[in-house]
């Protein structure tokens, strides 16, 4: 039988809406600084939108491109594309003229919504691409003022496209993983079921909503189960992040590694808003073994660290509550399907025996836009190749071992970033470390090894003692003779560690 378009396919449809009918209208649905919109608030302001996109020509398969701030407006806008069956595709915030002129062109975008302030980017960004969006939209509340506050639901099939997410672009220009509405049938499992999220509990995310970790688990996942999101419009630091759990007390908080080890280095952990907060969640990157007891012992409560990624939007590893372990991804959800696989795609079934991490569950992308190639090496028979690799203890816990084209193969031997940046963070005076292998004048692939020292730390003084430690924990092949410092690390948006800026720079201090 050939499906059939449904209103009940549609992913605003299951997120937003039956929380009216539960007598949940009344309810906070959002809170961002000093406002705060209920439930019915959110579904009035999502229809009139959806209205004034469709009065203005906006439809089925329309792409809908978004650069703006985290805000009550912005997630009324984002369900509204996808309740009239166009698709939303927002964008980092911190895009540059020419980052946003790719993702105007690739997307093609019916509309653009953006706030005020990103005006000159996108006027950088029409300098350096022929796309013009039809509508273009810097005032989302004037722009639906006057409109219907009834919206009907466009049908859609389950697997039509819903909402684009670009990779961070770690290893280059980012590329849009496409997500249809089925997705959204599994959004609120690991919420619901691991972390005990009802309604009425508020949840925070330090990432921006363009990241799928802060996408999927809180404006997807938390408004599914009738939580409340906590927005913040400003990029988040230790001091910005501390004032929202000061003034929102958060249920739940979702933040990556860095601003973890931020919030624990300035003293936040153990304040009574932290101590409250009753589950922290990690994803983005592997998230350091010590800082994870670090934080524990300060705060009272372990971080739950997790695997997903845009491809996935949601964790698809993860620690629980009731079962955890510091320094491991946590263990498969049962609602996805995940492999190792070797080199010959084979599937690994020995504990501790790397592989390449492999995932099947119903949010894994259809593919990336554009990108046939990518899109075939990258997705098979419904499964999607992460490229990370991972091993899995006799016990069931899984652990991150690095990206698959991160591992080196040095004087014949396989070396693994990781294991190398760990030992070079324990040297008193180093507060982040990244390895990168780098030709030399041979050929030859060689590590090396990039430090941000800890203030007051004499970087003449450090770089032998880092030397010393890694001779002394290491094989030798595994003891970079380079290493180099920097003011700090080039990361994404959401925080991962760009090695490809670090192997550059390398390369040219080389020449």
């Amino acid at each position: 039988m050939n499906e059939m378009p449904l209103p009940g396919n549609n992913a605003c449809e299951q997120i937003l809406g039956w929380q009216i009918g539960a007598g949940l209208g009344d309810q906070p649905a959002i809170l961002a600084g000093t406002r705060t919109l209920t439930y019915a608030q959110l579904c009035g302001l999502v229809n009139r939108i959806g209205n004034a996109l469709r009065g203005a020509g906006v439809g089925r398969s329309d792409r809908v491109t978004l650069l703006t701030k985290d805000s009550p407006e912005m997630v009324a806008t984002y369900l509204a594309v996808l309740k009239i069956g166009a698709v939303a595709v927002a964008v980092n915030t911190r895009a540059s003229g020419e980052d946003l002129a790719h993702f105007l062109t690739d997307t093609a975008c019916k509309a653009f919504v953006f706030d005020p302030e990103f005006s000159p980017i996108y006027s950088a960004a029409a300098g350096l691409t022929t796309h013009r969006p039809a509508l273009l939209i810097d005032d989302v509340a004037g722009f639906a003022a006057g409109h219907d506050d009834s919206l009907e639901t466009a049908p859609v099939l389950a697997t039509d496209q819903a909402f684009w997410i670009y990779t961070s672009g770690t290893t280059g220009k980012s590329k849009a993983a496409i997500h249809c509405h089925r997705m959204v049938s599994i959004a609120h499992l690991h919420l619901r079921e691991n972390l005990g999220v009802k309604p009425g509990d508020k949840l925070f995310s330090s990432s921006k909503l363009f990241f799928a970790f802060a996408l999927g688990h809180c404006l997807i996942g938390g408004l599914k189960c009738g939580a409340t999101i906590i927005l913040h419009d400003e990029w988040p630091d230790g001091p910005s992040i501390a004032a929202v759990v000061e003034r929102h007390r958060p249920d739940l908080m979702f933040c990556v590694p860095t601003l973890y080890r931020n919030l624990l280095r300035d003293g936040y952990a153990a304040t009574p808003p932290f101590t409250a907060i009753r589950r922290y969640v990690s994803a983005g990157e592997k998230l350091p073994e010590g800082l994870s007891r670090q934080w524990e012992a300060a705060s009272g409560s372990p971080i739950l660290e997790g695997i997903g990624t845009s491809e996935t939007v949601f964790l698809m590893l993860v620690n629980t509550p009731t079962a955890h372990r510091a320094g491991s991804a946590g263990r498969p959800v049962p609602w996805a399907e995940v492999q190792l696989r070797d080199q010959d795609g084979g599937v690994v079934t020995t504990p501790d025996e790397p592989g390449v991490l492999w995932v099947r569950a119903a949010s894994v992308a259809a593919g990336y836009w554009n990108q046939p190639e990518k899109t075939a090496a990258a997705f098979v028979d419904g499964w999607y190749c992460t490229g990370d690799l991972f091993s899995f203890d006799a016990e069931g816990w899984w652990y991150h071992q690095g990206r698959a084209d991160d591992m080196l193969k040095i004087s014949g031997q396989w070396v693994n970033p990781t294991e190398i940046e760990e030992r070079a963070i324990e040297v008193p005076g180093v507060a982040e470390a990244a390895v990168v292998g780098v030709a030399n004048e041979d050929g030859l692939v060689r590590l090396g090894l990039v430090l941000v020292a800890q203030g007051g730390a004499n970087e003449k003084l450090l770089a032998p003692a880092v030397q010393e430690h890694l001779t002394k924990h290491l094989s030798i092949y595994k003891c970079p003779r380079r290493i180099a410092f920097v003011d700090e690390m080039p990361r994404t948006a959401t925080g991962k560690l760009q090695r490809f800026r670090l192997r550059q720079l390398l390369m040219e201090e080389q020449a």
